[in-house]
């Protein structure tokens, strides 16, 4: 005896599959994070991460056409800052006429529209390469949520959307919101890294800013990626002081974070897709051991699927361009 209802009905044709598919991608889903440098006419590789480049501010002029063109309307600024310009107390961060600074407005410039959020974290901006201000060997809390208020504002001052702390040092949201309504920027929206692990798979990312610790490492303010119900606190706790969408990062290493924050909070859930799960599929697929495309559109997939509504990724041009 046969049942009457056989789920291979609704998968025998790609019509049907497209007809009753639960999630697919569009532009809209991404946030692409792009990496700045000084210079002109520049546009590096970035050898763990292929296809993906540092760009100058002219080239990020041209990068951001591009962008618009294919229907992407948001992006992720990181920069690159010379180790001249890196001290403890990130000073660079709050300069008016910094490269983040600049990249903003340059962004601005050629597209208004153009959705803008900014990192907002020291380890670029610091001599010893951690997230916070260094007192006797220990990544103090306090003193650096103060300088990350103020970078916040300065972001804001030059033109930010969004600001996007990816720190993990405690109250800075509550911090950085006070600091922009006291500037009146009451509009800029804060993106909160909630639940930011300690992680091996950001790599690739600090090559691309030079931005590795100089000692030690991130344990004692990034997350135990042995921990759940932790995230869960740390969201909660960043929504109560003012964050408008939480982040959890890494991605695809905590697609049950993403889902088990999108089933708990009813703010825009935000999911990274990191450098080195990046340079995974693009080193694979290099050995011809799995099919790009494919493996692209799958991991990608299983964000939305999981439940985030914002999905950073380095693939974002390439999916979109196979999407049509």
């Amino acid at each position: 005896m046969y049942p009457f209802n056989r789920n291979r009905r609704l998968r025998q044709s790609e019509a049907i599959r497209s007809l009753v598919r639960e999630h697919s991608l569009s532009p809209q889903d991404f946030l692409v994070p792009l990496f700045v440098v000084e210079g002109k006419a520049v546009k590096e590789t970035i050898p763990s991460m292929p296809n993906y480049y540092r760009y100058s501010l002219d080239k990020l002029e041209e990068e951001i056409k591009t962008l618009w063109s294919l229907g992407l309307r948001a992006v992720l600024l990181f920069v690159k800052v010379d180790d001249t310009l890196k001290d403890n107390e990130g000073t660079e961060a709050i300069n008016p006429k910094g490269l983040m600074q600049r990249a903003i407005q340059r962004v601005k410039e050629v597209c208004p529209d153009m959705l803008v959020m900014t990192d907002v974290a020291l380890d670029p901006y610091s001599s010893f390469g951690h997230d916070g201000v260094v007192q006797n060997g220990k990544i103090v809390n306090d003193p650096t949520t103060v300088i990350l208020a103020e970078m916040s504002v300065s972001h804001a001052r030059a033109g930010a959307d969004f600001v996007a702390p990816s720190d993990m040092m405690d109250g800075r949201v509550f911090a950085i919101r006070q600091a922009l309504e006291e500037a009146s920027f009451i509009d800029t929206g804060i993106m909160s890294y909630s639940a930011k692990y300690a992680s091996g798979f950001y790599g690739p990312f600090r090559d691309a800013l030079d931005s590795a610790p100089g000692f030690g490492d991130k344990k004692t303010y990034q997350m135990d990626f042995g921990n759940s119900q932790e995230a869960l606190r740390e969201v909660a706790a960043d929504i109560d002081e003012g964050a408008d969408i939480v982040m959890v990062k890494p991605g695809m290493a905590c697609l049950d974070i993403v889902s088990q924050v999108a089933q708990n909070f009813h703010v825009p859930v935000a999911a990274y897709q990191v450098s080195g799960e990046y340079a995974m599929i693009k080193a694979a697929a290099e050995k011809g051991w799995l099919d790009h495309d494919q493996i692209m559109i799958e991991s990608l997939t299983a964000f939305k699927r999981a439940g985030a509504r914002i999905i950073a990724s380095y693939f974002a041009k390439d999916v979109v361009k196979l999407l049509g």
